[in-house]
């Protein structure tokens, strides 16, 4: 394993931002902690990149604990972090040239290095032009060179995809897919948008700091029992006991709405509103999402 999770727990004063946490990641999955804005990612993602130590527990990078031996961590992993650690007035290639230098490198390694860098991004038309003239996207993937020019066995993104519209987080998704292709890098990244969660080999989902569920999207999205139907109803207090007795289900009550699981949902839609004349003022049916996924682990949505 290329990252091994054990017991990790820490505390900022009273509130704890990580409560026990233990996962392990294979070498060269793209591996995704999923959750809601405070529940505890960035937190992990710090103490993985070496920034914080946890308060109880352990972690390590390709062997090397990343309290005790945190330089040796620091030259395998990359970072791309959620703000922008671009210099803006610089290029694109002054950026990379400065970030070769804080590694050491110099002179004609340090040349080859920024080629390959530019290549396997796709920058190497973009080489002089200032940061400060480049879209989001463009902006993200000078990110991401910059955090390879010393060839890291391990990528850590935290919420690469946010301000991304979606045309540009598919082609940035690609870029990743690339460099785990070609390079067989290991990436770890934090996400609470769906779609990039999707394109992850496996998902670690995390509430309140905790363990809520992992596997492939695909695994995760089979715990579902069958189609999603939500349902808008008017007053009637009883209507979720009475679906369950006459259909055999269980229903939830979630922000106000009746959300049920059921296979054929086409068909229990069609039952329920012949069963409920004027009850049910709108109704939805959907697949299994990821989001489902975390309203019936936790109650709660993911945004």
């Amino acid at each position: 394993m290329i990252v091994e999770v054990d017991n990790l727990s820490h505390l900022y004063g009273s509130r704890k931002a990580l409560d026990g946490l233990s996962f392990r990641v294979e070498k060269g999955r793209i591996f995704g902690l999923l959750g809601p804005n405070g529940g505890g990612k960035s937190t992990l993602f710090r103490i993985l990149a070496t920034m914080m130590a946890p308060s109880t527990g352990s972690a390590r990078i390709a062997g090397f604990d990343v309290v005790s031996a945190s330089s040796a961590v620091r030259r395998r992993i990359g970072v791309v972090f959620q703000t922008q650690s671009l210099d803006r007035k610089l290029t694109v290639g002054e950026n990379l040239r400065a970030q070769g230098h804080l590694f050491g490198f110099s002179g004609a390694d340090l040349s080859k290095r920024l080629e390959v860098a530019l290549a396997r991004m796709r920058l190497g038309d973009r080489r002089d032009d200032p940061v400060d003239t480049l879209s989001g996207g463009l902006k993200r993937r000078v990110e991401i060179a910059k955090a390879l020019m010393h060839e890291p066995q391990v990528l850590l993104m935290d919420e690469p995809s946010t301000g991304l519209d979606p045309g540009v987080r598919r082609e940035l998704s690609q870029h990743i897919e690339e460099l785990r292709a070609t390079r067989g890098v290991t990436v770890l990244l934090t996400t609470h948008i769906l779609e990039e969660a999707e394109r992850c080999d496996r998902l670690l989902l995390i509430h309140q700091g905790r363990r809520v569920a992992e596997g492939s999207p695909a695994e995760l999205k089979s715990r579902v029992g069958g189609d999603v139907v939500e349902m808008e109803t008017i007053a009637r207090d009883g209507l979720p006991e009475q679906i369950r007795q006459r259909f055999q289900v269980e229903p939830q009550v979630i922000d106000g709405h009746i959300r049920v699981e059921i296979a054929d949902g086409h068909r229990f839609i069609a039952s329920v509103m012949e069963a409920f004349p004027g009850a049910i003022t709108s109704i939805q049916l959907h697949k299994p999402t990821l989001e489902d996924v975390f309203l019936d682990e936790t109650g709660e949505h993911l945004t």
